[in-house]
């Protein structure tokens, strides 16, 4: 993936699902996020969260977009199989830094080196989502985010990572917090560099019948 060019999201309907599909079912996110369910609950939707019992596997000849996208798909189905007759949301995101997929910083030091090679660099954010009723599969999607932090000095990165917030985020930085001082652009959806395309959310619950207000 050439971090240069922002990857347009993918929107992919799988079967046909009547319009009105999640018409009257109840909202559950998938996700044990609290990032994910305070956007969500800024939509003011009914809904509540409920932690999916997903073990993720990362296969190496998936592409990052469709990584994203099973995995977004595995926590909504887990859910889904438990709640079947709920409108089940499910999300996950990778991120992607001259063509590899990074993890999450397991210590600090872990979190130095990776925002030590993002320093300067622009890296993509891609996060896939996906929206189940019981087995049947109703969208699968993503969203993309171009973010390129700007060359910020070692006494600035010290003192960013002595603040404790990066710790279990991806790229070792809270793009809602403080992190966002290591920016120096973002291009796309700054919802879906938080965790969640909460525009590509609102325009698939509306296409299948879920009422907005």
């Amino acid at each position: 993936m050439d971090e240069n060019r922002l990857p347009k999201g993918r929107r992919t309907l799988l079967g046909a699902p009547p319009p009105e599909a999640a018409s009257g079912r109840e909202l559950i996110l998938a996700s044990a996020s609290s990032t994910r369910r305070e956007l969500l609950a800024a939509l003011g939707l009914p809904f509540r969260t409920v932690r999916p019992d997903f073990v993720e596997t990362r296969p190496p000849s998936l592409a990052p977009a469709d990584l994203a996208e099973t995995l977004a798909l595995g926590k909504a189905s887990t859910v889904g199989k438990r709640f079947p007759e709920a409108l089940v949301l499910g999300a996950d995101q990778v991120l992607v830094i001259q063509g590899e997929i990074a993890e999450k910083p397991a210590d600090e030091a872990a979190a130095r080196a990776q925002l030590t090679r993002l320093r300067g660099k622009a890296h993509v954010l891609i996060t896939g989502v996906a929206l189940v009723v019981g087995s049947h599969v109703l969208r699968v999607e993503h969203e993309a985010t171009r973010l390129t932090l700007r060359d910020f000095t070692d006494e600035e990165l010290s003192r960013y990572l002595a603040t404790g917030e990066w710790k279990g985020c991806l790229g070792s930085y809270r793009v809602e917090g403080q992190g966002l001082k290591l920016f120096s652009r973002i291009e796309g959806d700054l919802f879906n560099a938080r965790g969640l395309p909460l525009l590509r959310v609102v325009n698939a619950l509306h296409e299948l019948g879920f009422p907005l207000f």
